[in-house]
């Protein structure tokens, strides 16, 4: 084989490792992976490892974002194997008596839009309804009026619909307190649930001494008679509840004799007008059953409830689903409570229920994440029973993926200063719009002799720095005042003299930008034909991936997505 295709093949190795671990990569595991895959170049051994060094030292003056782009142009399937393993974990565990198709349910409070820690539930039934088949329910469960916020019905469907989920029908639950009603009588003429007028902390005191209230021994005459006065209005609030009899000798005092119907007058529920309302437990299994629900996933701190709703089934002697439980997920650096969230909007600290400092979907959305990076995300995470930590990096990783391919770019000059170039002259930049696809073109940037430069770069400590695309510079200090001189177009002189490369924009031709990030907002400036990309996201060179988010004659508003 040519010497020459000796180099291309170990500079794609020292290519695959740089993309994959970060860094300049280590000769020895060049050498190796050549080795491995082409093992009629082992006689070659020390030619192979000076032409290594030879490989890594040309990756090493390739910016990060480059080589991502070079390996997907020159060697696709080396970009591909990168992320096979990682592929490989999404595929989800099978589930039993899955075989003929599922139907599962998705079922969120309308208490608020939603956020990422939802997006793990309806996710994973979203992935097993595609891979076995079958219908998935969207089931609003809004039977407290105390967690139901009348717009949420609009964002919770607004949400899903950006998730892409595969819904197939959606039920309200409000709409369903008749079913309701009536299987509750049922249950009261089986015998299985009785209706409780017992003072709470009396009853409290009662379940934790293993005692049987009063009530518990009621005829079933008397209790559909207490029941139908709860339909009618006769109790108030608090007066009277509707309890699931348990075993009461059960080591868990959750567990005996819980509250399956209450009265509730205030709030008034936005959709209907009602006095008596199911609790969680009740209104679940009536609908899974009611819905032919047959496998649910669901967080492990429903494992209690699983538990009590198990009760119902009996009673009834319904078929139980399957259920899997998965461990928690534990989210860090954004607000997911819907009450803190709902404050800070209301006192002004959040902008709305898409601030970016907030863990909402449509927060991510806004910010330049996609629903595949979520989902891609989610799936790598499983239903494993193991308790975890939400990593934002593999989001962020699983968006670049993304965005990566098809985000031009351009460039972003935060705290902008004005330089005058001594001794250059006129000079059109041509950028290319996208590193990794020739045919996007290139952009221009006109060189007139003053420029725009990140001033958190031009410190006494500076001497030297290479505009992108442009020039070099030299820069001489008297005390903390700079002085800027032209330097030449060589990049290898740049390299050489350790200069770090910079953007920069012309100040006759660059627009106002303001950068909103998690951590405060960024003022600078752009090239004018980011304008053009309102709603898509870009990537400002040597700061990282934003969604243009407004357009108007002040200039642009963009958001930060991630580096």
């Amino acid at each position: 084989m040519a010497g020459e295709d000796l180099k291309d093949i170990l500079f794609l190795c020292a290519l695959q490792n740089a993309v994959k671990h970060g860094g300049v990569p280590q000769a020895g595991a060049v050498v190796g992976m050549v080795m491995s895959a082409h093992p009629e170049f082992r006689p070659r051994a020390k030619e192979v490892a000076l032409l290594a060094r030879e490989a890594i030292a040309a990756v090493a003056a390739i910016s990060s974002d480059n080589r991502v782009a070079q390996l997907q142009s020159r060697a696709p399937e080396m970009y591909d194997a990168i992320y096979a393993k990682h592929e490989h974990r999404k595929v989800l565990p099978d589930l039993e008596s899955a075989e003929q198709g599922v139907v599962m349910r998705f079922a969120p409070n309308p208490s608020g839009p939603l956020h990422i820690g939802h997006a793990r539930a309806a996710v994973l039934n979203d992935a097993y309804v595609k891979q076995y088949g079958g219908r998935y329910i969207l089931r609003i469960e809004d039977t407290d009026p105390k967690r139901v916020d009348p717009e949420a019905y609009e964002m919770v469907k607004e949400d899903i619909a950006w998730m892409g989920l595969g819904i197939t029908e959606t039920v309200t639950q409000s709409e369903r307190l008749p079913q309701y009603y009536d299987l509750c009588r049922q249950l009261i003429e089986r015998g299985g649930a009785y209706v409780c007028t017992c003072d709470n902390e009396h009853f409290r005191e009662l379940k934790q001494a293993k005692t049987a209230c009063p009530c518990r021994d009621q005829t079933v005459e008397k209790n559909l008679n207490l029941w139908e006065r709860m339909l009618d209005h006769t109790f108030k609030e608090g007066e009277v509840t509707v309890r699931i009899k348990t075993d009461l000798n059960n080591p868990d005092p959750a567990m005996r004799d819980f509250p399956a119907f209450r009265i509730l007058d205030t709030p008034p529920h936005p959709k209907v007008k009602a006095h008596v309302y199911p609790l969680m437990n009740f209104s679940v299994v009536a609908d899974d059953h009611l819905l032919g629900v047959t496998h649910v996933i669901r967080g492990k701190d429903h494992i209690a409830n699983t538990r009590r709703q198990r009760f119902i089934y009996d009673h009834f002697g319904w078929k139980v689903p399957v259920y899997r439980h998965y461990g928690r997920m534990g989210i860090e650096g954004v607000v997911l409570s819907t009450s803190q969230m709902r404050l800070g909007i209301n006192e002004g600290t959040y902008t709305g229920w898409d601030d970016i400092r907030l863990g909402t979907l449509r927060a991510l959305a806004r910010r330049g994440i996609s629903p595949d990076a979520v989902r891609n995300a989610v799936l790598a995470i499983g239903i494993g029973d193991t308790d975890i930590s939400f990593s934002w990096d593999n989001l962020y990783a699983e968006n670049k993926k993304i965005v990566d391919p098809v985000a031009n770019r351009y460039f972003f000059v935060p705290g902008p200063v004005t330089a005058q170039i001594a001794g250059a002259k006129p000079h059109t930049a041509h950028a290319m719009l996208h590193p990794g696809d020739q045919s996007a073109g290139t952009r221009t940037l006109a060189f007139e002799g003053t420029v725009l430069l990140p001033g958190s770069e031009i410190t006494p400590d500076v001497t030297m720095v290479r505009l992108k695309d442009l020039f070099n510079v030299k820069i001489a200090w008297n005390g903390n005042i700079p002085t800027f001189l032209y330097a030449g177009e060589s990049l290898s002189e740049a390299r050489a003299a350790k200069a770090p490369i910079i953007q920069w924009l012309p100040s006759q031709d660059s627009v106002n930008c303001t950068l909103l990030t998690q951590e405060g907002d960024i003022s600078g400036a752009c090239e004018p034909a980011v304008k053009h990309e309102l709603g898509r996201v870009v990537q400002f060179e040597r700061v990282g991936f934003v969604k243009i988010d407004a357009v108007g004659d002040d200039g642009v508003k963009a958001y930060f997505t991630h580096k």
